[in-house]
């Protein structure tokens, strides 16, 4: 079985969000595959994909916090500036991070770590709603 969804993210303030039920929720389809894998693709330079902790809300605070110490806003050898402060630095955090993430599935479930979720960076002040692609692979 293949399948594949587009599904628009409501926008989200700068910082990192657990979007796992959203995925879920955005494509039922996964409960209908046993085995297989879920391939997740966020469809933007200044945003980003990745996983972590699911619990704790410090944690997606101190990754903004370390990110935005990483990579600064208005870092002053940037030329790409036209978009705005955020913009450069959102696209290095974006690269860093990576715009895509492939989850096993198991028993019509995301097969996440107990304490796993799936994190959206956003990486600019005002990014704007964010287009995501989920390719369902399985049986």
């Amino acid at each position: 079985m293949y399948y594949q969804k587009e599904i628009i993210l409501h926008p989200y303030p700068r910082g990192f969000h657990i979007i796992t039920n959203e995925i879920e929720e955005a494509v039922p389809e996964i409960k209908k595959i046993k085995i297989g894998l879920a391939h997740i693709f966020i469809k933007h330079t200044s945003a980003s994909l990745t996983i972590n902790e699911n619990v704790s809300p410090d944690v997606r605070s101190d990754l903004q916090k370390f990110f935005g110490r990483l990579v600064p806003d208005d870092t002053p050898y940037f030329e790409h500036t036209l978009e705005g402060a955020d913009d450069m630095s959102a696209h290095v955090k974006s690269s860093l991070l990576g715009q895509s993430l492939t989850i096993p599935i198991m028993n019509g479930r995301l097969n996440l770590g107990t304490w796993q979720g799936i994190y959206l960076g956003e990486h600019r002040h005002h990014g704007g709603a964010r287009k995501i692609v989920v390719t369902l692979i399985g049986e």
